[in-house]
């Protein structure tokens, strides 16, 4: 047995014209170090630029909380509380998920599985062209469309002018092309055996989706809802616009309330001088709307590497 068929290197095979134990891997191609160099570069920019965030988001949280206690930030009620914040944005990405993980995987499951190769040339584009809508947009639709007539007068529900579940349900449509195109990813990067061998066993199409196909992509599937669940988190245009600007401690979806987004980009205005605790509060809710996003993400990626499936 030759030395390549035992380590498994690459080679030329039999017939291709090539000499014998020539290795195409050890040859440098025109360029390709300097491809190599560059996607070297992007990926240490990128990690650059998260530490410069950091970086930048330190200094004025350390002299917020040099002037303002913890107890008073991590508080229901109170000038600088943020709990009011956190519980707004909490609520409003519930919505939101409620509205898109069904949609956005029954579409993704339908495209994968059911649409002809016709079919889903058309509705895929036509699906991901909602990720294209500009999100202020999205927040003049709720504002003029979902509160008065969807909610107020078809649903017949008691909303005010803005409120959390119009900016939830709006939130919700904007983040059904994320999950719906990474999820069809993730299905149709099942092997066709699996599905062949569901349908040797007698299961139909829909039991083979449900129980072969869907189990086989979880880890796909899970980082799609994750990766809208962020986006939902750090929304801001529709968040400001529908869902309303003051800080309101509540759990009812039909009243007004700020998110943390929401507070930033008020305060962001340039009414607030730079260096005052106003303005640094800005700082320590951005800090804070970081963390929440980091977690969710080192979450996304534990969950995904325990329940990976190589094929």
């Amino acid at each position: 047995m030759s030395n390549n068929a035992t380590t498994g290197a690459a080679g030329p095979s039999s017939g291709t014209g090539l000499p014998a134990g020539v290795d195409l891997r050890a040859k440098s191609r025109p360029g390709e170090r300097v491809i190599t160099v560059v996607l070297r570069l992007s990926a240490y920019a990128s990690i650059a630029i998260t530490f410069g965030i950091v970086a930048a988001l330190i200094q004025p949280v350390i002299e917020f909380f040099g002037d303002v206690p913890v107890g008073d930030f991590f508080a229901m009620e109170g000038k600088f509380a943020v709990l009011p914040l956190v519980t707004a944005t909490l609520m409003v990405t519930v919505i939101a998920l409620l509205v898109a993980v069904p949609l956005g995987l029954g579409a993704a499951l339908y495209l994968s599985e059911y649409a002809s190769k016709r079919a889903r040339k058309i509705l895929k584009p036509t699906v991901e062209l909602l990720a294209g809508v500009p999100s202020v947009v999205y927040g003049f639709f709720a504002l003029t469309f979902v509160t008065p007539t969807l909610l107020q007068e078809i649903l017949d529900i008691g909303v005010g002018f803005t409120n959390a579940l119009a900016a939830g349900l709006v939130l919700g449509v904007m983040i059904i092309p994320t999950i719906a195109s990474l999820a069809e990813d993730a299905f149709s990067a099942v092997p066709h055996s699996m599905r062949q061998g569901s349908y040797a066993m007698g299961a139909n199409r829909m039991q083979t989706s449900l129980r072969v196909v869907f189990p086989a992509a979880l880890s796909g599937v899970a980082a799609a809802v994750v990766l809208g669940m962020s986006r939902a988190v750090g929304e801001t245009m529709i968040v400001a616009l529908a869902a309303g600007a003051l800080k309101n401690f509540s759990l009812d979806p039909r009243e007004g309330m700020q998110t943390m987004t929401g507070f930033m980009a008020q305060t962001a205005g340039g009414e607030n001088p730079v260096g005052s605790i106003e303005y640094n509060n800005l700082f320590a809710v951005g800090m804070l709307l970081f963390v929440i996003t980091l977690v969710l993400n080192l979450f996304s990626i534990s969950f995904v590497r325990r329940f990976r499936q190589v094929y």
